[in-house]
């Protein structure tokens, strides 16, 4: 039986802030390696004897999930763009009809894309020792083996064994205190829950239609209403409205009959805070983690990331320091997991570093805000080629843009025009207008905006390729 990836790449990673952004998440991150930890776990699959993933994102990341596995060169993969968060019984119950639909039935190996496995090997060992068991109709979760009396994850009891690679599932356990931890550890009966699991569509969908019946009818209905977008599968918003908020453990894997667990023992982390990636990052002699242009003196036990200037640092022990074009965290390495308190009042006061860098990504390049005061404000354009912003026009703001490097296609108004290095237009207020890169090579562009509001939601679409036009 065929074995289909499944990668959930929802989740806002408010505990990463100031790097992880509600629209630039943690799984969209290079934090462990040279490329993001989506295109980590995706690179993960292809050690297996797996077919193409069944991806699931929120609609905010739809481009970002295409542009990074455009970028790994995986085609092939089925993206499924969840209407709103109803965390991950639903989420997978989505997935799991598309696949009965599509293969008529296949293993599902079920995996956040926000995890690091150093151990590549490990891993695949587990997994392929979980397939027999996913082919007699168990329900597989993944316990990774405990190296430390940890209290950020839940735990799963294990029963008795069923094979020497397994056994059934005696409990799961909520996040303990570190007395019960470390009675967890010294035992040797419990792992931490790691979120993967491994099941045929057909049998995840009848244990939801036994034990959440609301979930399984919800979704069903949305994937009947689903519709294609460009390369995307859109669920039917108001069905899976409808469904309740619940998880897979919560839904299906407390109350089934056939949950068993396989051990994994493979360098795991779910990166959940600061504190996390000091535990797995490359250290100094005085156990200091480094990333970007940083000089430390009387430094110890700390991580310093610094993304766009240089940061420096005197007599100071366990701390966390994260550098940003628009913000900047330092905290004590014993209390990250509170940052997501920052991220809680930075949406209570209405303020945008929440939600996204001073750099945005777009589905035709990115732009970057270098500048802004009353009335103006300065940004950075850069088109990838062949890619084209929408034909738009605004009410409040004039633009100038002028060419740094490569070629601009522009409409302005009735015109038509090539602008090349140094070359410039003026755009007034009202005119219709659009940019294009025709070239072969990267455009860079100055934009300037003048006016009397500058915000982003002052765009009206008439035309777009990327399905953004204003209805």
């Amino acid at each position: 039986m065929k074995l289909t990836p499944v990668i959930m790449a929802g989740g806002s990673g408010t505990r990463l802030w100031p790097l992880s952004r509600s629209l630039f998440p943690k799984q969209f991150l290079a934090l462990a390696s040279n490329i993001s930890m989506l295109q980590q776990t995706v690179q993960r699959t292809e050690g297996l004897p797996a077919g193409k993933s069944v991806l699931l994102c929120n609609d905010d990341h739809r481009f970002l999930v295409a542009e990074q596995l455009r970028t790994l060169k995986y085609e092939g993969a089925r993206i499924m763009l969840e209407p709103a968060g109803r965390n991950t019984a639903p989420a997978i119950a989505l997935a799991a009809f598309d696949i009965v639909e599509q293969q008529n039935d296949a293993l599902m190996m079920v995996m956040a894309a926000d995890h690091v496995i150093e151990n590549q090997q490990a891993f695949e060992s587990s997994v392929l020792s979980a397939i027999e068991l996913a082919k007699q109709d168990k329900l597989v979760t993944f316990g990774i083996v405990p190296n430390a009396p940890e209290t950020g994850y839940g735990y799963i009891k294990r029963g008795a064994s069923i094979e020497s690679t397994a056994y059934t599932v005696s409990a799961f356990v909520e996040k303990p205190n570190l007395l019960t931890a470390n009675e967890y550890l010294e035992s040797g009966e419990y792992y931490w829950n790691s979120g993967m699991f491994m099941f045929k569509a057909s049998v995840y969908l009848s244990e939801l239609k036994k034990y959440a019946p609301a979930i399984y009818e919800a979704c069903e209905k949305a994937y009947a209403d689903k519709s294609e977008d460009l390369d995307f599968i859109r669920a039917g918003k108001e069905a899976f409205l409808n469904s309740p908020d619940d998880s897979i453990d919560y839904a299906i894997m407390e109350h089934t009959a056939d949950a068993v667990v396989v051990p994994m023992d493979a360098g795991w982390s779910d990166l959940g805070s600061w504190s996390a990636l000091w535990d797995i990052d490359t250290k100094d002699d005085n156990h200091n983690a480094t990333n970007g242009d940083v000089i430390l003196h009387n430094t110890k036990g700390s991580l310093v990331h610094a993304t766009s200037r240089l940061v420096s640092t005197v007599g100071l022990e366990d701390i966390i320091i994260v550098e940003t074009k628009d913000a900047v965290l330092v905290a004590s390495k014993d209390q990250v997991q509170d940052v997501k308190e920052i991220v809680n009042k930075l949406k209570a006061d209405g303020r945008s570093e929440f939600k996204h860098h001073r750099e945005v990504y777009r589905p035709w390049g990115k732009y970057d805000s270098i500048d802004n005061g009353e009335r103006y404000q300065v940004k950075r354009i850069t088109v990838k080629p062949g890619a084209k912003l929408s034909v738009q026009m605004h009410h409040h703001r004039a633009e100038h843009w002028i060419v740094v490097s490569g070629t601009a296609k522009v409409t302005n108004g009735e015109k038509d025009i090539l602008l090349t290095e140094n070359q410039s237009t003026y755009i007034p207020v009202g005119v219709i207008h659009a940019l294009e890169n025709p070239g072969k090579v990267d455009l860079e562009l100055i934009e300037v905006q003048s006016g009397s509001y500058l915000g982003e939601d002052d765009i009206v679409r008439f035309e777009d390729r990327y399905g953004r036009v204003d209805k």
